[in-house]
């Protein structure tokens, strides 16, 4: 059997660099890999042009604009009009030159701000989505409908998943545009490297969010590729949250802090809850197996060793 041929759509970003890194234990799986200076995903004619002399057979999806509540909240214009061209590019393109499967990843973003805890993929939809990232959510419900749409009409199938807040090596650690976690490893990092004896943390430290590693959301990808065929997108998370505060504490002790934590609640919380009901890919028989403890640990590891901090 000749080896699938498969394009990793954002291969070097926190999803896509650990998509290539599970794809590399595929027996068989022939990876086509491009910068975004070798191809820009922006550029409709360059990526239907990649596609027709590539011909994949697979699709991963991983490319996007992301970022935190500051990002997402200050640059509303760049999040939706880029995440939306992407999508529109790489989708129809994969469909116009005979892709057999692609996987759209999307967000826990995309469900109401006020959605039942924990969120099923069926209430999407259902109510207004939370302002600070609402952009980046509209873009991402976009590329879910472009799937199903293309689905219904063309019968082509692509899937998507739907993952919670992920962290991992390869993370994005500037304070100005990251998610929770990485900026905490950040700044627990840098207060144990220079002495200080008090680390600030934006809002109340009430908001309660899951997370998950990032190579675990790889596994399920694959996963998912190989084991499912359906419009209905697909949870993927640990169906277990906990609250900013304790995730400082978590990560206070893997960086070996012992100082005071002082909360800022002049800055935004963002959604008061994010749990995923994550019982669609259960029943299909993929769970996670990355604790987040073990999970902080291992990035800060990283973190530290990747040079990004400086040396203690």
């Amino acid at each position: 059997m000749p080896a699938a041929r498969i394009f990793v759509a954002g291969h070097r970003g926190l999803v896509g660099s650990a998509i290539v890194r599970r794809l590399a234990r595929e027996a068989g799986a022939d990876l086509l890999l491009r910068t975004r200076q070798e191809l820009d995903l922006t550029d409709q004619a360059a990526v239907l042009d990649f596609f027709e002399r590539e011909r994949p057979d697979q699709v991963y999806l991983a490319a996007a604009r992301v970022g935190g509540i500051l990002a997402n909240d200050t640059r509303p214009a760049e999040f939706i009009h880029e995440n939306l061209v992407i999508q529109s590019n790489v989708i129809d393109a994969a469909w116009r030159s005979g892709v057999k499967k692609l996987l759209f990843l999307g967000s826990s973003c995309i469900y109401p701000k006020l959605a039942p805890q924990p969120m099923r993929e069926d209430c999407l939809l259902t109510g207004p989505l939370e302002p600070t990232n609402e952009w980046y959510a509209i873009a991402k419900i976009a590329g879910l409908k472009t799937c199903q749409a293309y689905r219904k009409q063309y019968g082509f199938d692509a899937i998507c998943a739907m993952p919670t807040n992920l962290y991992g090596p390869g993370d994005n650690f500037d304070l100005a545009g990251s998610h929770v976690l990485p900026a905490l490893i950040r700044k627990f990092v840098e207060a144990v490297d220079g002495g200080a004896t008090e680390v600030e943390i934006w809002g109340t430290g009430t908001p309660r969010r899951e997370f998950l590693h990032v190579d675990d959301l790889a596994d399920a990808c694959v996963f998912l590729m190989n084991a499912y065929s359906d419009a209905a997108p697909v949870n993927v998370g640990w169906g277990q949250d906990v609250s900013i505060a304790e995730l400082a504490g978590m990560v206070a002790e893997a960086a070996g802090y012992r100082g005071a934590l002082r909360f800022d609640a002049s800055r935004p919380d963002g959604t008061p809850r994010k749990l995923l009901d994550v019982s669609r890919i259960a029943g299909l028989g993929w769970s996670p197996r990355i604790a987040l403890q073990e999970g902080i640990d291992a990035t800060l590891r990283w973190y530290r060793q990747s040079g990004i901090s400086p040396p203690k």
